[in-house]
């Protein structure tokens, strides 16, 4: 088997939000590699702390946010140790990020060209005006017609669909190792969706990329990833590669989300649902996170957290069914 390297390696990740409420542990305790030149996806349902666990990797977590504990290892190197200036290097020069929603990460009151220009001015020191024509050059690059005229435009004279490249432009400027994508292709139609995802594949080829994909969405992980990790309530429930996720999922969680979507291929009356809701993020759970809501717990899932444990290959899942300790009928482990 050839070794593959690990650009990013995240051991035990804590990051908690403290309201006068009490407590939230939005990312609880997260371990995840992300191999070189290939794509992570991380997936759940909102509120799983998928959002949060990418801005943790960047350190843009802020009051009342913290991060707690662990490790987040680039290159070998923890950059929980680093200082201010130390991050800012390295963010957009090094690891870059995608933003969720285009209209409110770009500035509307500058032009797209001089927002794309500003991390070649701060990272590869050019002037302006040779920052503006790598700027053009970059927007080519992503596929917006006309750049010379487009780089003179405010994101309000954009399309949504041209917004998200821009932001795919912005990111890519000097060339990261890391890109990470929060919700890539969120608001946008079916068609330019595809677009985007086809275009984050082409980049990552031709610029050899590593990649984080956060989604709610089974679809961009089948289409995109190479792994993928299931959040949910904070942790990281299974963990496996695409094609043994979507062909033998493990955690009744991914089962469920799997079984929600609508098949083509077969009549459908109606879509499954996973019964009950996320628990409140106030409430201290001593047990497994999704017990409530999993149609196969026992009173050992309500009392201990199963740790994530291999069982098969690469293959990791959190769930008491696949560990000595089940007393259940046996026919009750995922197929």
């Amino acid at each position: 088997m050839v070794k593959q390297d690990t650009i990013l390696e995240i051991k035990q990740l804590a990051t908690s939000f403290f309201t006068e409420e009490g407590e939230v542990k939005a990312v609880d305790g997260i371990d995840l590699k992300v191999l070189k030149g290939k794509t992570l996806g991380i997936v759940g349902e909102s509120g799983s702390g998928k959002s949060i666990l990418s801005l943790s990797i960047l350190r843009l977590i802020f009051e009342p946010g913290r991060i707690v504990g662990g490790e987040i290892n680039y290159k070998g190197e923890d950059l929980l140790k680093k200082t201010n200036r130390q991050m800012r290097s390295i963010r957009g020069n090094h690891i870059s990020m995608i933003f969720q929603e285009p209209m409110t990460s770009l500035n509307p009151v500058y032009t797209v060209g001089e927002q794309i220009a500003e991390s070649f001015q701060i990272h590869e020191k050019m002037n302006k005006k040779t920052a503006l024509r790598k700027a053009v050059d970059i927007l080519r690059l992503v596929g917006i017609p006309s750049p010379e005229k487009r780089v003179h435009q405010y994101p309000f004279e954009l399309s949504g669909g041209m917004r998200q490249r821009v932001m795919i432009a912005i990111a890519l400027a000097c060339n990261p190792e890391l890109l990470i994508a929060d919700e890539p292709t969120t608001a946008l139609d079916v068609t330019i969706q595809a677009q985007i995802l086809e275009l984050i594949k082409d980049l990552q080829k031709q610029f050899q990329m590593s990649v984080m994909i956060i989604t709610h969405d089974l679809g961009v992980v089948a289409e995109t990833c190479d792994e993928v990790a299931v959040m949910y309530c904070g942790k990281v429930v299974e963990y496996a590669s695409v094609d043994q996720l979507f062909s033998a999922p493990k955690h009744p969680y991914t089962q469920g989300l799997l079984n929600s979507l609508p098949r083509h291929d077969e009549d459908q009356e109606e879509l499954e649902a996973i019964r009950g809701t996320v628990p409140n993020p106030f409430e201290r759970v001593e047990g497994c996170r999704f017990a409530p809501r999993c149609p196969h717990a026992i009173p050992l899932c309500f009392d201990h957290l199963p740790e994530l444990d291999h069982v098969d290959g690469r293959h990791e899942v959190r769930c008491w069914i696949y560990t000595d300790k089940w007393e259940a009928k046996p026919e009750v482990r995922a197929e």
